[in-house]
């Protein structure tokens, strides 16, 4: 198997059809062979097994509000494995290069929502601050939503604190 790390602004089409029906057939028809839920992302982890994709990472770079400070985080967002591939490591490789990618970045924290053990084993924790994000649907702007998400998971990356108080402004969609 092989890592795969992509500028969003390098996707064949061929890689983009592939991760769409990947995600699809993991997430669900919202994605309508989509290869990105909400909006496209800045880089994409593949594994690659015989040049067929196992797995899919997206990464997105972009500065939040927490509190009164802006801070530079990296989300996570997307993270799935083939059938066939899943208890094989795939998801661990990708979130392996996912932080080395986030620890060579200006990012202070990688940020996620979920609530995989696959997450807590890789030092991610959880948060509970109150959010503010876009919300997004099939591609259409559809307002604000202010509220505690119970996925939210931070990874430190340098010496700055999260206010686990503070008011947190994803500044754009939830990822």
């Amino acid at each position: 198997m092989q890592i795969d790390v992509i500028p969003e602004i390098r996707l064949t089409a061929c890689d983009d059809a592939e991760i769409g029906a990947l995600l699809t057939d993991a997430f669900g028809p919202e994605f309508n062979g989509r290869s990105f839920h909400k909006q496209r992302h800045h880089l994409r982890i593949l594994v690659r097994d015989e040049g067929a994709i196992m797995g899919h990472l997206a990464l997105l770079v972009r500065d939040i509000r927490i509190g009164d400070h802006v801070m530079p985080i990296i989300g996570v967002a997307e993270v799935t494995t083939r059938p066939d591939r899943r208890g094989q490591g795939v998801a661990s490789m990708m979130l392996a290069a996912a932080i080395a990618e986030a620890r060579a970045s200006l990012a202070d924290f990688i940020v996620l929502f979920g609530d995989r053990p696959l997450y807590v084993g890789a030092g991610f924790m959880k948060a509970s601050n109150t959010l503010t994000y876009a919300l997004l649907d099939d591609l259409r702007s559809q307002g604000t939503l202010t509220r505690v998400d119970d996925g939210l998971m931070i990874l430190p990356l340098r010496g700055a604190v999260w206010d686990p108080e503070a008011p947190v402004d994803l500044v754009g969609h939830i990822f």
